[in-house]
Order: C-alpha cells, then sequence, then structure tokens
C-alpha cells in the first residue's frame, strides 16, 4: 500500500483488518495481483484517498459473498477488474471486496495467472476491436469475417489480447513489432503476418498482405505512426488509440484522411460507456471459456512473477517496458 505517491519506494506492506463484504458485494482471496501501466502511473500522481492498495486486475477464490450475490460462490476461482478505479483498495493485498459485477468466474482450465492477466488489458482490446463503424460491437466467433485488423505492438499486453481476440472473431490479424524477439511472440500469439517497422518498407509490407488496407488499427502510439497509420488504413476505418507512447501530440493529413472517411477513435477503459465495458466482460469471458485467450511465452505473452514484499520491484519492471506480463504472487493457491 502506500499514503503518499511518488516513485515505487511509497509502497510498504503492511497489516489491515479483513474486509467484510456488505450487498451485493464478494470478497476474494487474491492469489495473483496483475500489474498494468496505469497502476504505476497512478501511484505516481495525484493521490486521491488518504491510504491506497496498488493494482486493477488480479485472479483468486471467492471467500465470502454479501446479501443479493447470486453470480458466484464461496471456493469459485474468479478474475478481477478494475478494482482499484476510484477506490483505495486494489488487488495487492490478501482480500478485497469488489462488488459482484468486477468478479467473474473463471472456468476450469484457465489459470490464475490468465486471469490476473485480463482485465485492462483484454477489456481495452476488446474496445478497441469493437469501434469501427458498421460494428461489430460484440465479438464472437466470425464476428470479424472478412475484416484486417493491425495491431501495433504486438508484442505487448494489449497487443497480445487484440490479436488472440481478433483471431477468435475471425479476422485476419498483422502486427507490427521492433525486433526478432516480438516478432516471435507475436506469432505465438496468433498473428497471420509480422512486420519488423525498423527494417525495410513497413507500408508496402502491410499494404503486400491487405491491399485493401486496414479496417481496424489498434494503436499504442499514434504519434510516431501517424503517417504510418494513414497510408494503410482501409477507407471508412478507424484507428482505436489506447496508449500515448512516443509522444502526446499528433500530427495528422486531414485532407487525405477526410476523404477515406478514416476515424480516430481513443479508448480509455476505465470511462467507456458502461454497457460496453458490460459487453466486454462478457465476450472475453466467453473468449477464455473457448480457450481462445491464453498466457505465457507459448502464447506471446512471457510472465514474470514476484511475491508480495516486491510489490515495488513488480511495478518497476512494468514501468521499465519489461517484455512480457507481470503479476504479483499475494497467496498461496
Amino acid at each position: 500500500m502506500y499514503s503518499e505517491t511518488g516513485d515505487s519506494g511509497v509502497l510498504r506492506v503492511a497489516e489491515r483488518p479483513v474486509p467484510e463484504p456488505g450487498p451485493g458485494e464478494v470478497r476474494v482471496r487474491v492469489v495473483r495481483s496483475g500489474v498494468n501501466p496505469t497502476d504505476w502511473k497512478a501511484r505516481r500522481g495525484t493521490p486521491s484517498h488518504p491510504e491506497a492498495v496498488p493494482n486493477q486486475d488480479g485472479a483468486g477464490i471467492v471467500d465470502a459473498a454479501g446479501p443479493g450475490v447470486t453470480g458466484v460462490s464461496p471456493g469459485e476461482r474468479v478474475w478481477l477488474w478494475e478494482a482499484a478505479w476510484g477506490r483505495p483498495d486494489g488487488t495487492a493485498q490478501e482480500y478485497v471486496v469488489l462488488p459482484e459485477r468486477q468478479v467473474v468466474p473463471l472456468p476450469d482450465g484457465a489459470s490464475l495467472d490468465l486471469g490476473a492477466s485480463l482485465g485492462i488489458p483484454a477489456l481495452t482490446a476488446h474496445r478497441c476491436l469493437t469501434v469501427a463503424d458498421g460494428g461489430p460491437d460484440r465479438l464472437t466467433p466470425g464476428a470479424l469475417d472478412g475484416r484486417t485488423v493491425l495491431v501495433a505492438g504486438g508484442a505487448g499486453a494489449v497487443g497480445n489480447a487484440a490479436i488472440q481476440l481478433a483471431r477468435w472473431a475471425g479476422a485476419t490479424v498483422v502486427t507490427t513489432v521492433s525486433g526478432p524477439e516480438k516478432a516471435a511472440l507475436a506469432r505465438a500469439a496468433g498473428a497471420h503476418h509480422v512486420v519488423n517497422y525498423r527494417t525495410g518498407d513497413p507500408v508496402a509490407e502491410i499494404r503486400g498482405v491487405a491491399p485493401g488496407g486496414a479496417d481496424i488499427v489498434v494503436e499504442v502510439a499514434p504519434a510516431p505512426n501517424a503517417a504510418l497509420d494513414a497510408a494503410v488504413t482501409a477507407p471508412r476505418g478507424v484507428v482505436a488509440v489506447y496508449a500515448n507512447n512516443g509522444g502526446d501530440e499528433v500530427t495528422l493529413p486531414v485532407r487525405e484522411l477526410f476523404s477515406r472517411n478514416i476515424r480516430y477513435q481513443f479508448v480509455l477503459v476505465y470511462t467507456v460507456p458502461e454497457a460496453a465495458k458490460d459487453a466486454a466482460v462478457a465476450d472475453v469471458r466467453a473468449a477464455v471459456e473457448a480457450g481462445a485467450l491464453r498466457v505465457g511465452e507459448e502464447a506471446g505473452l512471457p510472465v514474470h512473477h514476484f511475491p508480495l514484499e516486491r510489490t515495488a520491484d513488480a511495478h518497476d519492471a512494468v514501468e521499465s517496458g519489461v517484455i512480457g506480463k507481470v503479476l504479483v504472487d499475494v497467496t498461496p493457491e
């Protein structure tokens, strides 16, 4: 937890009372806590509570359910999302109480590592894939048949989820990466075509496999990729921007974009419409049940484990750009 914002040194281990669930709430014994970039950014930002426990995502075992809870039961394995959004209690603690809506059953065969890796990355990827003009607004097998999706940064957590979800929904998936190691991870995730944007002619390579252009661009670096996106986005396509890697200011060729009716959609998962978020949770849950979402190096997303007392090191790993997913081991499975 932390009581002042700053670098990872503000984090400390502390004893707290076990919270009790109220009506419509669920208490979960957290086994894994997932770390995302917004977790360390929140820790460095303006304090919103006198004390806060970090981390939005996690997975664990239902420990108790308050009155009115019907969707989960004690002993059930679950994944958690947005635990720390607007609240002081994230998942980097042994027990967390959340509204039932934010506690999702994890099917047999899906690991707690996977559960803790879903949350923000998968929900962000879902939103990016469902904002194109004419839909779809839900992801199911076949929902993206005939569409080409370009994923910028296919070796990142959101990029990995976008590749897997787009493949599950039937899209042809092209991704850009910066080198051979990340290319191997993007292929493991399921990308049909991988383009190294630092070598050769990435525009020609993308157009070579997608002559009509990309219908959906899942974009992590809109400023440095603006020219590439303008050159490869299909008419009436959408560039869905979910991060600002590489700069905050974007220069766009207006005439070229409006002549092709190309749309930019900015995505912050925390503030997307509630109905869209509920749809994303339902679709991600279905993809997990179908075995379409995986985690680990064989799925293109290596996992790095840290014990709870080294949560600061886990935050530092994410802030330094480690390749893969960082998880904090909170309690034994």
